[in-house]
């Protein structure tokens, strides 16, 4: 493999080469497989969202820790609700 600094597309052909092979595995599965890998990336996420809550509050409960990601979960979904958050650029369903 190229080092990425070595070349100034290199790095570029390496992020290309994960994501070709990211595609292909995908493409490769089942419908129920990547349901079940959707849960799993799912699952990972909370697991890092608890420990960056219980670090944020400084405690080692961890009904602590889902209630101050509940918490968070709220807030995201009130913002979202106010249209101050969105997951698309505004106007990009108008082309």
């Amino acid at each position: 493999m190229v080092n990425p600094h070595d070349h100034p597309t290199a790095l570029q052909d390496v992020q290309n080469s994960i994501y070709r092979e990211k595609v292909l595995r995908a493409r490769s599965m089942s419908p129920d497989q990547r349901w079940s890998a959707g849960f799993e990336l799912t699952n990972a996420v909370f697991e890092r969202m608890l420990e960056g809550a219980m670090w944020k509050l400084g405690t080692k409960d961890v009904s602590e820790g889902w209630q101050e990601v509940r918490t968070q979960l709220e807030r995201l979904r009130k913002v979202h609700e106010h249209g101050l958050y969105v997951t698309a650029r505004p106007g990009a369903d108008e082309r």
